[in-house]
């Protein structure tokens, strides 16, 4: 399939009843005519304003939308009469509103319509109506308000996804409190070092989970958490009891659903720009960043994610495969406030056997299905291939993210799942919770290419110098203010380290740290984390360039890819992981370099190989290559906990301390 034609171009029929052209549509009635998604998205970055106040109208958000729309990007600190600075826009200063009650409270939704699909990886399935859903977030609300929790109040949930969470996290910001979570497969040092920096008053967390059929008891890890978070003030249990401290009262979750009665949930009107989410960096080197996402920001963003770039309407099925410590549980969530049924599915993606995902997918209807670029990778080199197996009418969007999505799985996309499909390929991070690029489904997609630019978002690829380039690699930046800016970082008064991170490499400019190539249809290539770019001989490469074509041999599962300095210059060390059985002989090691040299160029030739057990990822799945680099190099990780696997880096550092070892 050629790059340059389009690999899936939409119907007429698709484009003229999807919410994008609804809304352009509604612009026409405000004497906003605009022809296609290019001049929408022009529109909408010119009149940054007027886009978002218009698209609050549209959305119908529940809120007091109070001032008038001149004061909207009100600078906290201007500093010119020129411009508004992009870092210190303070959006909707007046306003007030409650982001549980715009995901509960939706005005044509009927009581018996289903709100939940719950299945976990055991068989276990329960499907919660919108009346029960919102008769549950009201009980969990009332022990919140018996514990004293209020407004500004950290929650946290140490949890699997499944349906509790998305219960006990609308009962605590319908309150005004601040949600934070992780999953249960986070060790009791990397959860301590994120929830002890916010100190939670209330904590919901399990007795125990299943993930691709291992049993794993939460005993030791509850009571260590317990006794290392004095801020508590009670511990709800969602499936049994645990032995705990009595200092903290502690409570099952069933026992709050007949202790308390079903009332009206009272929704506190926060302030536009109050806490919503605390999420967290990595921390694969140094501690995690507390990330403050605000209420309004957040809600209005994922509105127009999900409606415009997704095509989302009410009782759509909305699945994405993700878990409780990755902002994609945030952004899934958010769907309810489109009068969309969450599809959660609890465990493995692959248990008890491939099939699994694909087999919800067809009995549920889901109409849009959200997974990891790693994912679909796994069931290319399986030969899986689920159109063999199942029909799905009913799928119109696949979204992909974590990582880069290779032109080759583009390509198994519409051969293998299916050819009448939206593939959006979409790109942002915990740091906005939400995307800088991603989809949308009046235009074409091309191969190994995001769509475009988020709308209300100036989104381009700066030279080093910091001037906007096209068809040429450059950083990822995003020139204008935008409501979903994070509001700073927990223990951050005077926003130096929020700066230092996103604003300091580019003046008045959100510098997001990808390596990018803007295309000439207007679609964004991605090459890697910009600051695991390699540098042999003075050639930038990306990482994305190597790990497409490794991943593709047979008898390799997966690679990282990291730069090593060796006679004054920057040499390529590339770690890779056998499938079992098989070995990486010298052989193997000259033709994998001979591939690359094919594919690739002589400078993407690494000039060190070896094998590892497995590849060092964060718990959300993503290579650590600057840790990787460090350890090669002899230094320590500080944070250990930080790598879902960290009992590998033993052996990169034996590998490290072999290079560095002078010749016999």
């Amino acid at each position: 399939m050629s790059e340059s034609s389009p690999c899936w171009v939409p119907s007429a029929n698709r484009i003229q009843h999807s919410n994008l052209m609804s809304f352009m549509s509604f612009l026409s009635t405000k004497g906003i005519t605009l022809s296609d998604y290019a001049a929408l998205h022009a529109w909408s970055i010119q009149h940054s304003d007027t886009f978002w106040q218009l698209w609050w109208q549209y959305a119908h958000v529940i809120g007091e939308q109070n001032p008038p729309i001149k004061l909207l990007g009100a600078p906290k600190r201007r500093l010119d009469q020129k411009a508004v600075p992009a870092r210190d826009t303070l959006w909707f200063p007046e306003c007030k509103l409650n982001y549980a009650e715009n995901l509960l409270e939706l005005p044509n939704m009927a009581d018996d319509e289903l709100a939940i699909i719950y299945q976990h990886e055991s068989g276990e399935h329960l499907q919660i109506t919108w009346q029960t859903l919102k008769q549950q977030v009201s009980c969990i609300q009332q022990w919140l308000i018996s514990l004293d929790i209020k407004a500004g109040d950290i929650v946290a949930g140490y949890l699997p996804y499944s349906y509790h969470s998305v219960i006990a996290m609308l009962a605590a910001t319908s309150l005004g409190a601040v949600w934070t979570s992780c999953s249960p497969d986070f060790g009791i040092d990397s959860v301590t070092e994120r929830f002890g920096q916010v100190a939670p008053k209330a904590l919901f967390t399990c007795a125990q989970y299943q993930f691709g059929g291992q049993h794993y008891d939460m005993q030791d890890k509850v009571s260590a958490l317990q006794a290392k978070l004095g801020s508590l003030k009670g511990i709800c249990l969602i499936d049994k009891a645990l032995e705990l401290d009595s200092s903290i009262p502690s409570t099952e979750w069933q026992t709050l659903l007949t202790t308390f009665s079903a009332t009206n949930i009272h929704y506190y009107q926060a302030s536009f720009n109050h806490p919503l989410f605390v999420l967290y960096s990595s921390g694969t080197t140094g501690k995690p960043k507390c990330i403050i996402h605000t209420v309004g920001g957040t809600l209005l963003n994922h509105l127009k994610e999900h409606q415009l770039h997704c095509d989302i309407k009410p009782s759509d099925r909305v699945f994405y495969f993700t878990t409780c410590g990755w902002m994609m549980w945030n952004w899934h969530v958010s769907a309810l406030a489109s009068g969309a049924c969450l599809c959660i599915y609890d465990g493995s993606p692959t248990y008890p056997d491939i099939n699994r995902l694909w087999q919800f997918t067809r009995q549920h209807s889901i109409s849009l299905f959200g997974t990891s670029a790693k994912y679909l990778e796994a069931l290319q080199k399986q030969q899986y291939h689920p159109n063999r197996h199942f029909a799905l009418p009913a799928l119109r969007t696949l979204c992909s993210t974590g990582s880069v999505l290779y032109p080759e799985q583009f390509d198994f996309v519409y051969q293998h799942i299916k050819q009448d499909l939206h593939l959006a390929s979409i790109s942002g991070g915990t740091d906005i919770c939400g995307c800088f690029v991603l989809g949308n489904p009046i235009s074409p997609v091309y191969r190994g290419e995001c769509q475009g630019p988020a709308l209300g978002m100036d989104v381009a690829a700066f030279d080093q110098q910091g001037v906007a380039i096209t068809e040429h690699r450059g950083e990822l930046v995003c020139r204008n203010s935008f409501p979903n800016q994070p509001s700073g970082f927990w223990h951050d008064d005077d926003g130096s380290r929020y700066h230092q991170a996103y604003w300091q490499r580019f003046s008045n400019t959100w510098h997001h740290g990808d390596d990018v190539m803007q295309t000439k249809t207007g679609g964004m290539r991605f090459f890697g984390r910009s600051d695991a770019t390699l540098n042999p001989g003075g050639v930038r490469i990306g990482t994305g360039e190597i790990y497409r074509q490794v991943n593709q041999i047979a008898e390799i599962t997966d690679c990282i890819a990291v730069g090593y300095p060796a006679d004054n210059d920057e040499k390529i060390v590339l770690l890779v992981e056998m499938q079992q059985g098989k070995t990486l002989s010298i052989g193997k090691i000259e033709q994998i370099k001979r591939y690359i040299r094919i594919q690739c160029s002589p400078r993407h030739v690494p000039w060190q190989i070896h094998a590892v057990s497995s590849i060092p990822k964060t718990r959300s799945g993503k290579l650590v290559e600057l840790a990787v680099k460090q350890l090669l190099q002899g230094h320590e990780i500080e944070n250990l906990g930080a790598i879902a696997n960290p009992e590998v880096l033993k052996e990169i550092s034996a590998i490290g301390e072999a290079i560095c070892a002078p010749p016999p």
